[in-house]
């Protein structure tokens, strides 16, 4: 769901606009344009003249009375038109053509004009009949530029960009480049927090300009419906914020129909509580360019004007967001090689106390405070510890008593990782004084032993443009009262008492995966080996997600003649696009090193894969690198699956299988009517561990709702007295008679009827049913 699409419901197209219901504009349809230029809807493709703005005369010659209903080769000429019609019947994204560069005769005389081109449902998103949309902007003047030669106009910058060693230095060349390019009095780079309050990171203005560097923005100066559209049409210009709308007109007898949508228009008329928040501002123009990653709106280039309007011409803008194009490509590569580099130091940490906890002549304390150490994988104050009886701080230190208290209240919330980074707001009846520990991190663990993290109070001064909490003002129109936007845009400080720097969620994700560790570790070293066993299982296999339009369940068995973790493993997990990750894995060994082994491949792959679009073959090419690379000396089959549905399967009801395979045994799969499908790759992947360069074959498969897919190890299928065929014909027909169950029921009938006398190796299972649509639907959860 896009940010958009969790907004309130718009408004009826028309409705009186104030700050108390400007969230609710639907600025999409406002019915009007900005008279710089002049907008022509047709139809498509016989390209008849249905709507037009009432300022055609200005340009065209015309009335908008007498155009309606004309062919456009009567409206602007048999040439221009040819033109038009001509680059609308290619194919692709028409607005990548643009402009399309015509000569219009006006009363005699030629004037250059550029037309934008788009296309339009008629009747909204669910119409597929559509029109085209043609702007005209006038292009009189010399032209700084020709726009097939908008990446030389910028060449300069793009080379500056790709050798700017810092992010500070990307967002200064782009500001200054942006300005020089277009000559706003003041460009700025603009950031948004995860919140969409604004900051100015970067800014290029005229000398007699006050600056805005430094200062922030409340995320209510940009509602959710306009970052949405941002997201779609990342560059707007208003080159006269004084300007008056041309409305849209078309014939008599279809005010029925739904108004244009301008989303992709360049003339889109604003909203008229912008422009006056651009007004209280003094700014008489300005121009607009998305900053985007991964789609997501992480930014703007925000461009003022104040000496009077300003319209860069088509081609100006255009060179101006290819540089905002490519500051977004820049951000993104620099944003992650800075996580690369952060992660593999994070991993080289880890892996090394992971090694050394293994140790069991050293204490654990020793291991985890000595060099690295555990603040050496989580940045914080200070660190202190609880394990195997021993009481130990590394940095800052907290009041005698204190570190235990706070592992009590944590080991109540019952989770693998408690964490705040206000601690006194969270739990108060603690008592805790902010100095030492206003954040934490606490990972608690068997018997009363933990590891907690704490962070001191980081006292934060936030500069404002205006006060954030006095974001309106009424204005008495008439009779009536209305919210108008502030006018006061003076630096207004902030002072944020109370928290310390926020945790990361990859760093809260890291030190789960310490605790993994520290459960193997304990493991090992306890005389209790079946109860640190099944702590460890839950820790690290733990409950899968349940999608609506899936049923999943797993199962770990260990062997029946050892009390200790094994080496194989499951994994389900959702990726962000909503796509279902499921693993299954078997290390080779069954014992201590094989139980650590495991817990660090499934890490690592959960790393690499959360993420990742490429596939489940070019994961486990990358697992494998891993191994390879951080000495792992892991020996293991692993299949990894991913499951996909787009909006044409769930139509078709269907779903998608992907996977790839390192040495494991096959998926299977059982159709509603009881078929059974053993899904076989031409030739088995080679075991992970073995040459880090190995390629395996990634297959795919289309499978029917109501389908159960089940992904085992060997220790359900391999018996001494049973052929392992046999053993996986016997599976089949099982989950064939099973498949009407509940999966929850179907693994534990699987298990009974395949193991009887208990597993001789241990087992994981991974089962999941895909839900008809409206099962789906009824089962969210």
């Amino acid at each position: 769901m896009t940010e958009a699409d969790r907004t309130l419901e718009l408004l009826p197209p028309g409705t009186p606009v104030d700050l108390s219901n400007c969230e609710r504009e639907p600025i999409h349809v406002p019915g009007s344009i900005q008279p710089r230029g002049v907008l022509i809807e047709v139809t498509d493709p016989d390209f008849v003249v249905r709507q037009v703005s009432e300022n055609l005369a200005d340009l065209v010659g015309l009335p908008w009375q007498d155009a309606l209903g004309l062919p456009l080769a009567d409206l602007l000429g048999p040439a221009p038109a040819g033109a038009v019609a001509r680059s609308a019947s290619g194919f692709g994204d028409l607005r990548e053509r643009n402009p399309v560069e015509i000569t219009l005769d006006v009363a005699g005389s030629p004037v250059p004009v550029d037309a934008l081109l788009h296309r339009v449902a008629q009747g909204g998103d669910g119409d597929p009949a559509s029109s085209l949309v043609v702007e005209l902007e006038p292009a009189r003047g010399p032209r700084p530029f020709s726009f097939p030669n908008t990446y030389q106009a910028v060449r300069g910058t793009i080379g500056e960009l790709n050798r700017a060693s810092s992010l500070q230095e990307l967002y200064d060349i782009t500001a200054q480049a942006v300005r020089t390019l277009t000559g706003f009095d003041r460009v700025m780079v603009y950031r948004y927090d995860a919140e969409y309050n604004g900051e100015v990171v970067a800014e290029a203005k005229a000398p007699q300009l006050n600056s805005f560097l430094g200062l922030h923005y409340p995320a209510s100066d940009i509602p959710a419906q306009a970052r949405a559209l941002y997201e779609k049409n990342w560059i707007r210009l208003i080159s006269d914020v004084d300007y008056t709308p041309a409305r849209l007109r078309r014939a008599e007898g279809t005010a029925a129909e739904p108004p244009l949508d301008l989303t992709y228009s360049t003339l889109r008329s604003v909203s008229p509580i912008h422009v006056e928040y651009l007004k209280n501002m003094g700014v008489r123009a300005s121009m607009s360019i998305s900053l985007l990653r991964e789609d997501k709106l992480w930014g703007l280039i925000a461009c003022h004007h104040y000496s009077g309007p300003h319209a860069p011409p088509y081609a100006t803008r255009a060179a101006a967001e290819f540089l905002g194009s490519t500051l977004s490509l820049r951000l993104v590569d620099r944003a992650e090689e800075d996580e690369v580099h952060r992660a593999l130091r994070v991993r080289s940490t880890l892996a090394w106390l992971t090694a050394a906890t293994l140790d069991e002549d050293r204490p654990l304390v020793d291991t985890l405070l000595g060099s690295p150490s555990l603040l050496d994988l989580l940045s914080a104050d200070g660190v202190a510890v609880h394990l195997q009886g021993r009481r130990a701080t590394a940095g800052a230190a907290l009041p005698e008593g204190l570190a235990d208290r706070i592992a009590a209240w944590a080991a109540g919330h019952g989770g693998d990782v408690v964490a705040t980074d206000a601690l006194r707001r969270t739990a108060p009846a603690l008592g805790v004084p902010v100095a030492p520990a206003c954040g934490v991190v606490v990972l608690p663990l068997p018997e009363g032993q933990y590891v907690l993290w704490f962070r001191g109070e980081a006292v934060r001064h936030i500069d404002w443009g205006g006060d954030p909490h006095n974001k309106a003002i009424a204005a008495r129109e008439g009779d009536e009262v209305r919210l108008s936007p502030r006018k006061s845009f003076e630096r207004w400080q902030e002072v944020v008492r109370g928290r310390s720097e926020p945790w990361l969620p990859r760093e809260l994700a890291e030190v789960v995966e310490l605790r993994s560790h520290l459960l193997e570790a304990l493991y090992a070293r306890s005389r209790s080996i079946v109860r640190a066993a099944e702590t460890l299982q839950r820790s690290l296999l733990t409950d899968p997600p349940q999608p609506a339009h899936l049923q999943v369940a797993v199962r770990y068995v260990p062997a029946a003649r050892e009390a200790q973790v094994g080496g194989d493993w499951y994994d389900v997990f959702l990726q962000p696009d909503g796509s279902t990750v499921l693993v299954i894995g078997d290390v080779a060994g069954h014992d201590t090193a094989a139980a650590a082994c495991m817990s660090q491949l499934r890490g690592v792959l959960r790393g690499i894969a959360f993420d990742n679009r490429e596939g489940p073959a070019q994961v486990l090419t990358r697992l494998d690198a891993a191994i390879a690379g951080l000495q792992l000396g892991a020996l293991a089959t692993v299949l990894i699956g991913r499951l996909e549905q787009s909006a044409a399967d769930r139509a078709a009801g269907v779903h998608r299988l992907r996977w790839a395979s390192a040495g494991h045994l096959p998926p299977l799969v059982v159709a509603p009517d009881g078929t059974q499908r053993l899904l076989t790759t031409p030739r088995a992947g080679l075991l992970l561990g073995v040459d880090p360069l190995a390629v395996r074959p990634e297959r795919e498969v289309v499978l029917e709702q109501g389908s159960t897919l089940l992904l085992y190890t060997d220790g359900l299928v391999e018996r001494r007295d049973q052929a392992f065929d046999d053993g996986i014909d016997v599976l089949g027909r099982a989950l064939a008679e099973e498949r009407d169950r509940p999966v929850e029921e179907v693994c534990d009938a699987l298990l009974r009827r395949l193991l009887p006398d208990g597993a001789e190796d241990d087992v994981a299972l991974v089962a999941v049913r895909l839900l008809p649509r409206a099962e789906g639907d009824a089962g969210a959860r």
